[in-house]
């Protein structure tokens, strides 16, 4: 898609120390009124099995899994009534996912996989109901699909992939002066190495010392972030779940030190990141729901169903953490 198909958005976080909560009408903007626009007409429809197996709670995931759901109850399923949905959350513990898929299999007409490893677990179990995925970075890489063209088996969906030559951009342009740029993830998340490892050539390629820190659990968060922030100008985070489940903490040690934090999701920045030119999970998981409908109402093959990515970006600036970092959200933009 272009480059040039963005819009700005502004967020807040509010809360103790500035933290926390995108504001209503950021949501109501986000998902808008699904009621509203359902076409009715359930008893026309016939009864659906959805089985969702969610990774852990946060903003992105959460709002993706949103979006599906909207899709279908738009499209005329009502849960308890013609539509059953089996919702699963492993809670971050990927030792629940084995369980949760084999509770999943065979007993659902098509299954929703949100993240990686819960896209990976339900694969390896469930070989003939179609599988959908979203919040995968590179299902190539992830052993998900032979290609994005082509999946090849049960198992298609939507990657959030997102632009992150801009963001890294983004980034530089809200630090110019910066020489030292901080990378922080969870080394056991794969879509977050590659993301990482994507931003750190990108920023060394630019002159800058790259320094990255990894973390293994929500814990770490705290203790790593006071680490690099000590000794970089600039934070750059990928949509990784353990700092997307941990943007307040974030975002309290970015004003401690008066550090710019470029995210990769528009879900991060909302909650506690300065800015990032992204993808909106709730957008994301609509697309979903749309592919949904064309294999569970067309007859779609997920074998051929090409991988989707998001078709739309946009540039979301936090406007109280740009005020407590001195920063005028207005001089905020994409560089060109």
């Amino acid at each position: 898609m272009s480059m040039k198909n963005w819009k700005r958005k502004l967020g807040l976080t509010l809360g103790t120390g500035l933290l926390l909560a995108a504001c209503g009408n950021e949501a109501t903007e986000n998902n808008g009124d699904s009621t509203a626009s359902s076409t009715g007409g359930n008893d026309t429809k016939e009864s659906l099995s959805i089985g969702i197996l969610q990774l852990m709670d946060h903003e992105s995931l959460n709002a993706s899994r949103k979006g599906f759901v909207d899709v279908l109850e738009e499209a005329g399923y009502a849960e308890g009534e013609n539509l059953t949905i089996d919702y699963q959350n492993a809670q971050g513990d990927q030792a629940n996912l084995q369980t949760m898929s084999e509770r999943l299999s065979g007993n659902n007409d098509l299954i929703l996989a949100i993240a990686t490893p819960a896209a990976q677990s339900l694969a390896n179990i469930e070989k003939d109901i179609p599988i959908l995925f979203t919040a995968v970075t590179d299902p190539v890489d992830a052993g998900l699909v032979e290609s994005l063209d082509a999946p090849g088996a049960n198992i298609t969906g939507t990657t959030d992939a997102g632009p992150i030559a801009e963001q890294v951009e983004l980034l530089l342009s809200v630090a110019p002066e910066a020489e030292n740029i901080g990378i922080i993830y969870n080394s056991s998340e794969p879509n977050s190495v590659i993301q990482a490892e994507q931003a750190g050539s990108i920023l060394e390629v630019k002159g800058k010392n790259v320094i990255t820190k990894t973390v293994s659990s929500t814990n770490d968060v705290q203790q790593v972030m006071e680490s690099l922030a000590q000794d970089v100008e600039g934070i750059y985070i990928p949509t990784d779940n353990t700092l997307a489940s941990t943007m307040a903490t974030v975002a309290q040690v970015a004003i401690n030190y008066s550090l710019p934090v470029v995210a990769a999701s528009t879900e991060q920045v909302l909650a506690g990141g300065l800015a990032t030119y992204g993808i909106n999970y709730y957008e994301l998981g609509r697309q979903t729901g749309e592919m949904a409908l064309e294999i569970l109402e067309n007859g779609a093959d997920p074998s051929s169903l090409s991988v989707e990515s998001s078709q739309k970006l946009e540039l979301v600036v936090n406007e109280e953490m740009a005020e407590a970092l001195g920063i005028d959200p207005e001089s905020i933009s994409v560089p060109e």
